[in-house]
């Protein structure tokens, strides 16, 4: 009966965590249900799928384009045809992007003269020596690059509210001419005296619509407002010759009889022919 077993561990041994219930659920939390990739899989980092800065419709976005191949459509029109959120938003989410270094958008000419616009989508930021420099973080207290100021235009002799009114809608209407002479409010506000100085020249809105919108470059019009207000400038007609007033018409009196010899006379007022009235004050006689 008192016969030890050496057999026998001195004492119970415990099992680890893991080994005691390795199915076990946390108390809170996500739980992973992973299964490996083997096709059609994208490698995101960490540093873009926890990223503490990005939003979440940049971080989708850039996940998206990541997994796209070389040569596909990133456009914000094209995004915001693929998702439910619109290009504004789209658009703001693309410049998180480019501020932390996920996409890098630069405009090169093509050999046939068209702007298009290069995407380069970076699923390592600073893993390229074109990386090396931070990038410049706007916030809002930065102020946005100077405008470049338009040239000046020539001003009218007389302006009126209704002569201004014509310029402005003349060049409110010059994009339906020509889609590259698009306009901003400040741009026409800039360019109407200009164009009201012309219309005091005897021109009517067609022909300075024909002046402006008419003979263009072929190359792009990266500023369509200077471009105009250079031709208002260079291109000013003279202005129309002197015309000296007419003379008032001759006043015709209507046809009276003389109240002494009875004769027709013009007047302004009945009584008597010149003769009569020589006659009376002495200067002649009456045959």
């Amino acid at each position: 009966m008192d016969t030890k077993n050496p057999s026998a561990p001195p004492r119970a041994q415990s099992r680890t965590a893991g080994k005691n219930h390795p199915h076990r659920r946390p108390p809170a939390g996500v739980v992973h249900d992973n299964s490996r990739h083997t096709t059609r899989f994208t490698v995101i980092g960490n540093h873009l799928a926890q990223h503490a800065e990005l939003s979440g419709l940049a971080i989708g976005l850039a996940v998206h384009i990541q997994s796209l191949p070389t040569g596909a459509p990133v456009d914000i029109k094209t995004l915001a045809a693929r998702f439910p959120e619109g290009p504004t938003r789209i658009a703001a989410a693309l410049r998180e992007l480019e501020t932390h270094g996920y996409l890098r958008r630069t405009r090169e000419r093509v050999p046939g003269g068209r702007i298009v616009t290069r995407t380069v989508s970076r699923n390592q930021p600073g893993a390229s020596p074109e990386d090396a420099a931070p990038a410049v973080r706007r916030t809002a207290t930065d102020k946005p690059p100077p405008r470049k100021l338009l040239p000046a235009v020539p001003q009218p002799a007389r302006p009126s509210p209704s002569l201004l009114k014509t310029a402005v809608d003349l060049l409110a209407g010059l994009r339906r001419a020509d889609p590259r002479l698009f306009l901003s409010a400040t741009d026409v506000e800039h360019l109407a005296p200009g164009v009201a100085s012309w219309l005091e020249r005897d021109l009517t809105p067609t022909d300075v619509r024909d002046a402006l919108a008419t003979n263009l470059p072929q190359e792009p019009l990266h500023r369509p407002a200077a471009f105009l207000a250079h031709r208002l400038a260079a291109q000013l007609p003279p202005p129309p010759p002197f015309r000296a007033p007419s003379p008032p018409p001759a006043v015709r009196h209507p046809l009276r009889n003389c109240d002494g010899c009875d004769r027709g006379f013009r007047g302004p007022e009945p009584g008597h022919c010149h003769d009569c009235r020589s006659a009376q004050e002495g200067l002649r006689p009456v045959c």
